[in-house]
């Protein structure tokens, strides 16, 4: 019998603080580990694999996540996304204890840190999949976008708060507690979801199709480590036979993953959401939003510390505008497609304010100050917040119930994957334009050492190496580099808004259908 949001609201409240403190520590984690990298490499060593601490737990997330999405369908949400905690807590300790003298000392500490983050990045790949997919299960598609608006909210101050937090356990505290802080917030968010999380009830069949979890496996793993390596100072050239070594792995895993999933009893990624239109598009919105949107992102705090002269910290503070700006437009947003069951010109509208705080972003040089910055970053939040939630109420509307997890899975799915590629195709970019403004404005020594004092992993002590004879080209041609970021990153963008203009209105349903045929909303879509 279709269940009903007034019988379940009681319950999403009792849960909720549960599901956003795990939420809370998946955002958290990579923001503390970055402000406290150069402590662990100057303890363990291992400088030139320092990067594959945020590779292998991208890595874990990735591979994991569309695992994740279909054991919670076959097996139930609650079991599946406590575990999924329990592994993040055991992975956090297990980071933290890394090169100390329980496991043998400093000597192997980055490759244990390299190894238990990749552990630790599979349970982070359920925790925001998990959240999702069990707001999905508790409240109809009808209601959903007001718990999605507070989620957002969630995200964006923990994102916030993810430098604070690293920069004052970095200056205050031994680096391992950066991990270890993730053991009494995820031993409570278990705790609490173990008591006040109720699901309703649906049979399955328990079929694990291993097959197609292998493949797939093996063909996102491709596609990271091209996203990691490609085109990257530490990694590979484009054309490289390790890049198309890779390419054609993940191109061969794809042809081999379609068959399989075809003939699996219990798909991991079922073909068939992918006949809907909806679906499909926020798919592909998806991969855009994250192209353009984290490839782009990642510039931002390197143009505030070497451009504009801010503190590590600092930056994160000067994220503000776009965090806040993001929250705000998420919740009213979620507020009016819970009011009005209306949803299409929201990803419209979205990608047109993105596009435009991109542009805003793309006008900037070495002169820009502060707080203009803030209000071009505060219009790409307002883009953000169009987007962030309500396409996956669409990709989850787009779906029937028993497939819940598989749509919360692959939306995130896609935009990790597309964040992936944005980061390594921009990081080009701006190498290869600094590289350029460089050379014309000191020759090809000079831009040569230079370009040494500039990576996508600088900081902001790097410009103050540089002779102050030089220092001012150097700025010049390090905003101009990033400025060209964003002027490419529109060119991605333009999907978004374009994509989004061929949904289809759906209803959203007001009932759960789990044990029956979803029930619509009692509402007409000709305004639409």
């Amino acid at each position: 019998m279709t269940q009903t949001v007034p019988g379940r609201s009681k319950e999403v409240v009792q849960v909720l603080p549960g599901l956003l403190l795990a939420m809370t520590l998946a955002m958290l984690d990579n923001m503390i580990v970055g402000t406290a990298m150069p402590r662990i490499v100057s303890e363990l060593g291992g400088l030139e694999y320092f990067t594959w601490v945020t590779t292998s737990y991208v890595l874990g997330t990735t591979v994991s996540t569309p695992i994740w999405g279909k054991l919670g369908d076959l097996y139930g949400r609650k079991g599946v996304f406590l575990t999924s905690v329990l592994i993040f807590i055991v992975g956090s300790a297990l980071c933290g204890m890394a090169g100390s003298d329980l496991l043998g000392g400093p000597e192997g500490g980055m490759a244990q840190l390299i190894a238990f983050r990749a552990v630790q990045g599979i349970g982070g790949g359920g925790l925001l999949v998990g959240v999702v997919a069990i707001i999905g299960d508790l409240v109809p598609p009808r209601q959903r976008g007001q718990y999605q608006g507070i989620m957002a909210g969630v995200m964006s101050l923990s994102m916030i708060a993810g430098p604070l937090v690293g920069g004052f356990i970095t200056d205050n505290a031994d680096w391992r507690w950066a991990f270890y802080i993730n053991l009494p917030l995820g031993g409570a968010s278990l705790i609490w979801c173990y008591l006040r999380l109720r699901l309703p009830k649906h049979r399955t069949d328990h079929r694990i199709d291993w097959p197609g979890a292998i493949v797939i496996t093996i063909g996102i793993t491709a596609l990271v480590l091209i996203a990691t390596w490609g085109g990257q100072e530490h990694g590979y050239p484009w054309g490289s036979w390790q890049i198309l070594s890779l390419a054609a792995l993940a191109v061969v895993s794809l042809a081999v993953f379609i068959p399989i999933e075809r003939r699996a009893a219990e798909p991991i990624l079922p073909l068939h959401v992918f006949a809907d239109r909806n679906f499909t598009l926020m798919s592909v919105v998806g991969v855009f939003l994250g192209f353009a949107l984290f490839g782009a992102i990642a510039f931002v705090p390197i143009y505030q510390q070497l451009v504009q002269g801010a503190t590590a910290t600092n930056s994160g503070l000067l994220l503000l505008p776009m965090m806040l700006s993001s929250t705000v437009v998420s919740v009213v947003v979620g507020l009016a497609v819970t009011k009005t069951g209306r949803y299409r010109r929201y990803p419209i509208i979205g990608g047109l304010v993105m596009m435009a705080g991109l542009w805003l972003l793309s006008l900037q040089d070495a002169a820009t100050p502060k707080w203009q910055t803030g209000v071009f970053i505060a219009v790409l939040g307002a883009g953000i917040g169009f987007l962030m939630q309500t396409t996956v109420v669409i990709a989850q509307n787009s779906v029937d119930p028993k497939d819940m997890g598989v749509a919360s899975s692959t939306a995130t799915f896609f935009r990790s994957i597309g964040g992936s590629f944005g980061i390594s195709i921009f990081g080009a970019i701006f190498n290869s334009r600094l590289t350029a403004n460089l050379t014309e404005r000191f020759g090809p020594q000079a831009a040569e050492m230079l370009g040494q004092s500039s990576t996508l992993h600088m900081r902001s002590a790097s410009a103050g190496s540089i002779p102050a004879q030089v220092k001012a080209g150097f700025v010049e041609s390090l905003a101009d580099a990033i400025a060209s970021v964003f002027a490419w990153s529109l060119l991605f963008a333009v999907v978004v808004p374009l994509a989004s203009a061929f949904v289809k209105h759906v209803p959203l349903r007001t009932g759960l259908g789990h044990g029956g045929a979803a029930e619509p909303e009692k509402v007409p879509a000709a305004a639409e």
